[in-house]
C-alpha cells in the first residue's frame, strides 16, 4: 500500500512563491507570451543603452543647478528643511518651487551621502523609467515596434538627455505627467476607478514638483476619459470627481501645512512677494507665466514687444527657432504630421478604441503643453520643452506604425516619404545652426533620408526595399539628435540655464558669454555678461572672467554698474563679489571654506549673501548653512532688513558675504539692498579667499572706504 504525504498549506505556498521567484528573470526576459522572441531583448537594450547615456559621464556636472543642490544638502541634514523645501538647514526660505523633486534627491543623499551622483542619480533612473512609460504606452493598442521607436524618440531628443542628468524638478515633473497619461489608457481599456484615480494622485504630485504646469495635462485628460470611457456618462463623472478628489488629497496635503503653521514657525515661501505659497502658485510660477505680470523675477530681455514678451517673441514659431529648436523640435514636425495621420485613420473607430485613445492623449498633450510654451510672456526657458519629449516621441512611434500597416496603399507611401523627406531637411536646417559640428553628418542625413522615400515608394516592386526603407528612416530621424545627445552627455552642464548639445548660432545662451548669441547669454559659467568674453546683456562687452550684466569689465563685475574688480548692483552693493546670477558654480577658496567652517555650530548660519546661487555655491563648498537673503532672484523680502538685524543681535549670523546678486528686479523688494548697504555702514570689510566678507560678530563699527 502507497502512502501519499500531502504537503502543508505554508509549506506548499512557499514552494510555490520560490517557484515563482526562480521564474521571474525568465519572465522578465521573455515578457508577453504573444510577444516575438526578439521584443522583450529589444525593449530592455532600449532601457540599458537610455541608462548608459543618462549616466555616463554623470558627476561631470558638479553640483548641476547649485541652487538646489543647496537644498538637497539641506533636507538630507535637516527633516523640517526636507519638509519645507528649504534653501538651508537653517531655514530662512525655500526654494521657489514645492519640493516634491527634492525629496527624492535628498532621500538618495541620505542613503548614498552627499555628492554629486547621488544628487543625479534619482534623476536619471526617472528618465529611464519614462522612456519605459512610453514604451508601454504605445505598444498597449499599437505593436512593440511603435513602443520602440516612441521610446527611442524620447530618449534621445537632446532636452531630454540633458534634464534626466540634471538636477532641475523637470524631470520629476515629465515621468508624473507621462504616468497619468498611461493611467488613463488603463482607466479608459476596462472602466475601472482605480486608473484615474492614481492618475489623480500622480498629477497632485506633480503640482507638488512644479505647480501650475502640471496642470496642463488636465483638460486632455478629463475631455478624453469623458469621450472614451466604455462607462456611461454620469460614471464617467463620478470617476473624474473621485480622481480630482485624490488629486487634492496628494497635493493638498502638503499645501495645507504651509498655509497653516504660522509665518513665524516656517521658512519664508521663496519667490513670492508675501511670503504666501498660494501667490507663488498663481503669480510667480502660475498665470504670470502665461502674462509676464511675474513680480519679483528677473527680466529677460529688455522691455516687451509687440507680439513677444520680456523673453523673447511669442507665437506658434517660438519652438521651431533659437535654441528651442535644437533642444526640443528635431521631430517636433514630424509629430505634428503624423499625428494628423494617426487622426485620419483612428477617427471611424469606435471612441473605446485604445489606439485612437493614446493618438488623443499625446496628441492633446503635444499641442496644450506647446501652445502654452509658445505663447507664455512670462520666464520661459528652453529647457522646459522636456515635456513635449514623451507626446513627441508617442506620436513618431504611433504614426509610424500606422503607416506601415498601410504601407500597401499609395497614398501612405507618399505621405510616409513626404515626413521623412520633410524630416531630412529640417535636421539639415537645425545642424546648421551649429555648423562647425560634425559637418559630414548632414550628409549622411541627407543621403538616409532620400534612400528611405525612395524605398517607401518603390515597395511594391521591391519587397527587400522594406527593411532598407526602415533602417534609412531611422537613420535620417535620429542620428542628429542622437548626436546632439551624446554631445550634452559628454559636456559638463552647471547653472541655471543649461542646454543641451554643441552652440548654436542664436538663443538664450548656454556655456559662455552675454544675453543671445553663439550660446553667450545666461551662461553656465558667470553671471549675464560674460563668462567667456561674452556680450555683455545691457551694452558693452564683458572681457573677464565674470562680466556682469550691462558692460562691466573685469573679473568679478557685477549687476548694473561698476567697472573693474569690484561691479555691483546699481554701482556698488555687493562689492568685491565673485558670485554669479544665473551662472555656475561660484569659485570659493579653501581659506574662506576654513572660515566658514570655523565655531559654525555656533551659530545658526555661518554666513548670509544675496540671492541663493550665490548663497548655495558658499554652502555646498562648506557644508554649513549659509542664508540665501532675498532668495533666487534676491528680490523677495526675506529676511527684512529689521529681521537681519535681529538676527545680527542674536548672534545667529556669523559673516555677510559681499557676493554679486540682483536685489532689485522686477518691482520686487529692495531689502537685500538695504541689507547690504547697511551691513556695509556699520562692519568693517576683510577680504578672504579673494572675496568681501564682513564679519558681524565684531561689533557695530564704521566701514572703511
Amino acid at each position: 500500500m502507497t502512502t501519499t504525504t500531502t504537503p502543508t498549506t505554508s509549506g506548499g505556498a512557499a514552494a510555490g512563491f520560490g517557484s515563482r521567484l526562480r521564474a521571474a528573470p525568465a519572465a522578465l526576459w521573455r515578457g508577453r507570451a504573444t510577444d516575438a522572441a526578439w521584443v522583450r531583448p529589444a525593449f530592455l537594450g532600449l532601457l540599458l543603452l537610455t541608462a548608459l547615456l543618462y549616466l555616463w559621464n554623470l558627476s561631470a556636472n558638479g553640483w548641476a543647478n547649485a541652487f538646489y543642490s543647496a537644498a538637497v544638502q539641506a533636507g538630507a541634514s535637516n527633516w523640517e528643511a526636507f519638509l519645507y523645501g528649504s534653501s538651508d538647514a537653517g531655514n530662512s526660505i525655500t526654494v521657489d518651487k514645492p519640493p516634491a523633486s527634492l525629496w527624492v534627491m535628498a532621500l538618495s543623499v541620505r542613503l548614498f551621502g552627499l555628492s554629486s551622483f547621488s544628487i543625479l542619480l534619482p534623476e536619471a533612473i526617472m528618465g529611464v523609467l519614462t522612456v519605459a512609460l512610453v514604451y508601454a504606452l504605445v505598444r498597449r493598442h499599437l505593436s512593440p515596434q511603435a513602443g520602440l521607436i516612441a521610446g527611442a524618440v524620447t530618449a534621445l531628443t537632446p532636452v531630454a538627455t540633458l534634464m534626466f542628468r540634471f538636477n532641475n524638478p523637470d524631470a520629476l515633473l515629465v515621468l508624473l505627467v507621462t504616468l497619468a497619461t498611461y493611467l488613463t489608457v488603463r482607466g479608459v481599456e476596462d472602466g475601472r476607478a482605480r486608473w484615474v484615480l492614481w492618475a489623480g494622485v500622480a498629477v497632485g504630485f506633480a503640482f507638488l514638483t512644479k505647480q501650475l504646469q502640471a496642470f496642463l495635462i488636465l483638460p486632455v485628460l478629463v475631455g478624453v476619459y469623458l469621450v472614451a470611457s466604455p462607462r456611461r456618462l454620469g460614471i464617467r463623472f463620478a470617476h473624474l470627481f473621485g480622481a480630482l478628489g485624490t488629486l487634492i488629497l496628494s497635493a493638498g496635503w502638503w499645501v495645507a501645512i504651509v498655509t497653516l503653521v504660522p509665518a513665524s514657525m516656517r521658512p519664508y515661501i521663496g519667490g513670492s512677494q508675501d511670503n504666501s505659497f498660494l501667490e507663488l502658485t498663481f503669480g510667480y510660477n502660475g498665470l504670470g507665466r502665461l502674462t509676464g505680470n511675474e513680480t519679483g523675477s528677473v527680466t529677460g530681455g529688455g522691455t516687451a514687444r509687440a507680439g513677444g514678451g520680456m523673453w523673447g517673441e511669442t507665437g506658434i514659431g517660438r519652438l521651431f527657432s533659437g535654441e528651442f529648436g535644437t533642444q526640443i523640435a528635431w521631430l517636433l514636425p514630424a509629430a505634428l504630421a503624423l499625428l494628423v495621420v494617426g487622426l485620419v485613420v483612428l477617427w471611424r473607430r469606435p471612441r473605446t478604441d485604445g489606439a485612437r485613445v493614446t493618438v488623443l492623449l499625446l496628441g492633446g498633450t503635444l499641442v496644450v503643453t506647446g501652445l502654452a510654451f509658445s505663447f507664455g510672456a512670462g520666464i520661459i526657458h528652453p529647457y522646459y520643452s522636456v515635456a513635449l519629449a514623451p507626446a513627441i516621441g508617442g506620436l513618431v512611434g504611433a504614426g509610424a506604425w500606422l503607416l506601415w500597416q498601410r504601407r500597401v496603399a499609395l497614398w501612405a507611401r507618399i505621405v510616409a516619404a513626404v515626413v521623412v523627406l520633410g524630416t531630412t531637411w529640417w535636421t539639415v536646417v537645425l545642424m546648421a545652426q551649429a555648423s562647425s559640428f560634425l559637418p559630414w553628418l548632414r550628409v549622411v542625413v541627407v543621403m538616409a533620408g532620400v534612400l528611405a522615400a525612395v524605398a517607401l515608394i518603390a515597395l511594391p516592386v521591391v519587397r527587400a526595399f522594406a527593411p532598407i526603407a526602415v533602417v534609412a528612416a531611422l537613420v535620417a530621424a535620429l542620428t542628429a539628435p542622437m548626436a546632439w545627445s551624446v554631445n550634452t552627455a559628454l559636456t559638463a552642464h552647471t547653472g541655471s540655464l543649461p542646454t543641451a548639445g554643441p552652440a548654436v548660432a542664436a538663443g538664450f545662451g548656454g556655456r559662455g558669454g552675454g544675453f543671445g548669441g553663439m550660446r553667450q547669454g545666461f551662461g553656465q559659467q558667470g553671471a549675464f555678461g560674460g563668462a567667456q568674453r561674452g556680450f555683455g546683456f545691457g551694452g558693452g562687452t564683458g572681457t573677464g572672467t565674470q562680466g556682469g550684466f550691462g558692460g562691466q569689465t573685469g573679473t568679478q563685475g557685477g549687476f548694473g554698474g561698476g567697472t573693474g574688480t569690484q561691479g555691483g548692483f546699481g554701482g556698488g552693493f555687493a562689492r568685491g563679489g565673485a558670485g554669479g546670477l544665473l551662472g555656475g558654480d561660484v569659485s570659493v577658496s579653501s581659506a574662506l571654506v576654513q572660515a566658514l567652517q570655523s565655531n559654525a555650530s555656533s551659530y545658526t548660519w555661518a554666513a548670509a549673501a544675496v540671492g541663493s546661487q550665490n548663497a548655495a555655491s558658499y554652502q555646498l563648498a562648506s557644508g554649513e548653512s549659509v542664508m540665501p537673503i532675498g532668495g533666487f532672484n534676491g528680490s523677495d523680502p526675506s529676511p527684512t532688513l529689521a529681521q537681519f538685524e535681529e538676527y545680527v543681535a542674536d548672534g545667529r549670523i556669523h559673516y555677510f558675504i559681499g557676493s554679486g546678486g540682483i536685489g532689485r528686479s522686477n518691482g520686487g523688494s529692495s531689502a537685500s539692498s538695504e541689507i547690504a548697504a547697511w551691513v556695509e555702514d556699520h562692519f568693517t570689510a576683510t577680504t578672504i579667499g579673494g572675496v568681501t566678507v564682513y564679519d558681524l560678530t565684531s561689533g557695530s563699527q564704521t566701514a572703511g572706504a
